[in-house]
This record gives structure tokens, C-alpha cells and sequence, in this order.
């Protein structure tokens, strides 16, 4: 440990240190102590001759701090020697809490759930009112996240992700994409302050209540980025309707603070989060296949969920066929989804359809998938007495289910499908689809589409999904 940190202590608290024990850096190049003194009272003593990046955490923590946000204390610096003192907040990270309350559950605990709301709520405060104050001349190693920064980024994905993990593209093509993509996300506005690494585990819990660290990297840029950040944080593996309920948080908190349109907001949101999602990508690909350094790799396949989810929702606005065209290569990789011992649950979205409005699109981009045809069976839409109703009336039910051929094809299609959903969840796939069509898509499919759904909900490892896709032309009575 640097002498000049034991000098700097002892100037703070009055004695020197009786003893000062090493903490892992992480992925950074600082050396960090804790430095403990006689009666208890302890500090963390950093070594980094990097001096703009010192120079960007000190002066942001000394702003943010008089500005009110929960950042460390800065109690002695020496630049010249490439050392400072700061607040210690304890071992205790929001992905640490979230791991030692959740085990092996997929919900958030109520505590970690508070820590997460609060820490967004935050952030909004730390970008928008704060921000403006912000000296973005400290900003290292760039003052924006302008088009260079994009580019830097999505060029990391490009050579240390998809090179070396032998995901083939088309260069040139590629690159256009990438043009694109910054074009677009250019667009959002941008003059907030960007935290740029605003993760479970650059944010300490101290008495239940989150603070601060490493947003040294922070630079000029769009809202929706910091929040992508923690969201898409890919071993925190938070469920996606904790997302968006912490993303509609957060957006209550923003829109306290500035104008704000939610529409554009989610259009720049999604923008952002492909973008975060590739440039951490590029970082696991660096750390973990470059680097050989294996535990960055377990973050791996939770990347490549998120990528596909994010793909699932339906393209960008703006077309980008040679990036997308290669993230489906990522998505169908057997192997990068393999690469650590995740639990990576099965996804079955199961939909009904009409025949007469043609087959279902597939939302998810694999292509492939089940689609059984319902129209073989007897059909209840021939009464009168069920025309205003759907095959999840008790009265359609009972009727489909006293004929014998209803129960035979469904053990039929069950049959069919067990060793697909074995292999799926073996191979640690996320999709499957299973389409059930008749005439009309009220009756039959629906029956059938609800029947498998109940049969398979429960099972370990499944996710059901449930879509009438002619919901909105079932008769009035009907709809659900």
C-alpha cells in the first residue's frame, strides 16, 4: 500500500492506521484498502495513477455531494501521488443483497425491491436536476456519449463478442448498421448527466439505503441509458415485470423533473438498451474470451436472454438487417447459452388464431415453432346458444370435452411436444411457440390454447404465455 495513503489517514482521523486490508477492484486497474484505526473508525484508501479518471471521481463526488445525492465522502487526495481517501459505505452491494435475500427464488425480495426503487428514483434526481451542474470538462476518457463514444462501443461488441465468439456478419453491411443506429439514438435529447455504469454493483447499501460509487466514466447523454443499464444488468437476472414496473418508477420520478413524452421515452429506451446490452456483451467477450478470466463469462447467457427479449418486442424504428441478422445468430447459439450453469427458463407462448386472417406472425424472430390445426374437430360454433361466447365459456368447455376425439388430439399434440420442450430446456432455450387455428379462432383454438396452457403451467423451469389472437372480433359477450 502506498505510504502517502497512511499519511493522508492519519492527517484525517488524527492517528495512523492500525491496520489496513486489501478489497477486490473488480474489472478496474485501482488497488483499494480499508484502512481501520484503533477505536473502529475505517476509510478506503484508493490507489490509481490513471490522474483524469481520479480527477473525474473526485471532483463528481464533492458535486453530488454538496448537491445532496448519496456518494462517498472525499476526506484527502493526493494527486500528484495518485492516491485519495475516501467514506467507507461497507462490503454490501445492491447485487449482493439481492443475491443473499432472493437464493434461489427468481422474485425480488421486498428489501431489495425497496433499495432498486429508491436508487431509480435517484438517478433521476442525479441526471436531471443535478446534472446541469455537473463540470463536464472532468468527463473521462469522453465528455459525451456523442458518436464516437456509440461507436467505440458497438465496434468493442463487434471485435471482442462476435469475432471471438465465431458469430459470422457481413463487415461493411455491419457498419452501416452501426451508422444507423447512432443516427437514430443521436436524435433523443441528451444534455443530462450520463452515470454510464449504473449497475447492481456500483451501488453499495448502507442502513437499507442506496449510495453511489464508480461514475467516474460519467459524460453528457440521453436519460434512457443509466436505466438500460440496471435493468439489463445480466447476472442480477431481474424478472421483466420487475423492469417494467422499476421502469414506470422511474419515469414517474423524471417526469417530476423535466418534460417528458413516455412514447418517445420507450422508443429511445429500447435504442439504448441494444446498445448498453452490446457494449457490456463486448465486455464479457474482452474479460472472459480475450482474457480468460471465466467468471465473466457466467454473464453470458443471461446477455443473451435479454438480447433475445429485447428482440421479442418488436423491431426498432429504425431497420438494421445486418446487426440484427447477427444478433439472431447470438440468440440461436446452443453453445454461448451453455457457456456457464445459468438458470435459463423456457418460455412457451401458446395463441389461438382464425384461419381466415392467416397464420400468426412469429414475435420472437426464431421462425419455427407448433401450429396444430383445430378444424377436424366438432364445432361448437354451429349452435346458436354459443355464438356470443368462446372456448373459455364453462358451457363450450363441457361440450368439447364430452366429445371423445377433443381429449385424444390433445393428448396427441401433449405427446408431440414433450421431447421439443425436453431438448428446449436441455439446450437452455428461452422460445418456444404453439399455435392453435380453426375457422373463426373464438371456439376450438381457444379451448385448446387454454387446455395446454393449464396443463403445462407449474412445470419447473416453464414460463406460459396465453394470446387470443382474435380477440378483438369475438361478439361482445365474448370478449374477454
Amino acid at each position: 500500500m502506498h505510504a502517502r495513503l497512511t499519511e493522508l489517514f492519519a492527517r484525517h482521523f488524527g492517528a495512523p492506521p492500525a491496520g489496513a486490508a486489501p478489497l477486490p477492484a473488480h474489472g478496474s486497474e485501482r488497488r483499494l484498502f480499508r484502512l481501520k484505526s484503533g477505536d473502529g473508525r475505517t476509510a478506503i484508501g484508493v490507489e490509481n495513477r490513471d490522474a483524469d479518471e481520479n480527477a473525474a471521481f473526485l471532483g463528481f463526488s464533492r458535486y453530488f455531494r454538496g448537491a445532496g445525492l448519496p456518494v462517498p465522502a472525499i476526506y484527502a487526495e493526493d494527486p500528484a501521488a495518485g492516491v485519495y481517501l475516501e467514506e467507507d459505505l461497507g462490503d454490501t452491494t445492491l447485487f449482493d443483497l439481492l443475491q443473499r435475500e432472493r437464493g434461489a427464488a427468481p422474485e425480488v425480495p421486498a428489501s431489495a425491491a425497496a433499495v432498486y426503487g429508491e436508487a431509480v428514483r435517484l438517478l433521476a434526481r442525479m441526471q436531471i436536476t443535478a446534472g446541469p451542474g455537473v463540470d463536464f470538462r472532468l468527463c473521462y476518457p469522453h465528455a459525451a456519449f456523442d458518436r464516437r463514444s456509440m461507436t467505440w462501443d458497438l465496434n468493442y461488441f463487434k471485435y471482442y463478442f462476435l469475432k471471438l465468439a465465431h458469430i459470422p456478419f457481413h463487415e461493411q453491411k455491419l457498419e452501416n448498421d452501426f451508422d444507423t443506429l447512432c443516427g437514430w439514438l443521436l436524435q433523443a435529447p441528451a444534455d443530462f448527466f450520463l452515470y454510464r455504469d449504473f449497475q447492481s454493483r456500483n451501488i453499495m447499501v448502507r442502513d437499507g439505503r442506496p449510495w453511489f460509487i464508480d461514475y467516474q466514466g460519467g459524460r453528457r447523454g440521453a436519460l434512457p441509458y443509466d436505466l438500460a443499464s440496471l435493468l439489463l444488468d445480466a447476472k442480477a437476472d431481474l424478472p421483466f415485470a420487475f423492469r417494467q414496473k422499476l421502469k414506470a418508477e422511474y419515469l414517474a420520478a423524471a417526469s417530476a423533473l423535466t418534460p417528458l413524452e413516455a412514447a418517445p421515452f420507450e422508443e429511445f429506451y429500447r435504442g439504448f438498451s441494444l446498445i448498453r446490452l452490446l457494449q457490456a456483451m463486448g465486455a464479457y467477450g474482452y474479460r472472459g474470451f480475450h482474457e480468460r478470466k471465466a467468471h465473466f463469462l457466467q454473464s453470458v447467457p443471461y446477455a443473451v436472454r435479454n438480447l433475445e427479449h429485447l428482440l421479442e418486442a418488436g423491431p426498432l424504428p429504425v431497420a438494421l438487417p445486418a446487426l440484427e441478422a447477427a444478433l439472431q445468430r447470438v440468440v440461436a447459439s446452443t453453445a454461448l447459452r451453455a457457456i456457464a450453469p445459468v438458470p435459463v427458463g423456457l418460455g412457451v407462448r401458446i395463441e389461438s388464431f382464425s384461419y381466415a386472417q392467416g397464420y400468426p406472425a412469429d414475435a420472437s424472430g426464431h421462425g419455427g415453432g407448433f401450429v396444430f390445426d383445430c378444424r377436424a374437430l366438432p364445432n361448437p360454433g354451429r349452435e346458436a346458444r354459443f355464438a356470443g361466447v368462446t372456448g373459455r365459456d364453462p358451457g363450450v368447455v363441457a361440450w368439447l370435452e364430452a366429445h371423445e376425439a377433443v381429449p385424444q388430439f390433445l393428448a396427441r399434440v401433449r405427446a408431440l411436444l414433450e421431447p421439443t420442450l425436453a431438448n428446449y430446456q436441455q439446450r437452455r432455450f428461452t422460445h418456444l411457440a404453439v399455435a392453435f387455428g380453426c375457422t373463426g379462432g373464438q371456439h376450438r383454438s381457444v379451448y385448446c390454447a387454454e387446455a395446454l396452457a393449464a396443463a403445462l403451467r407449474g412445470r419447473p423451469g416453464l414460463t406460459v404465455e396465453v394470446h387470443h389472437r382474435e380477440a378483438d372480433r369475438w361478439p361482445a359477450l365474448a370478449a374477454p
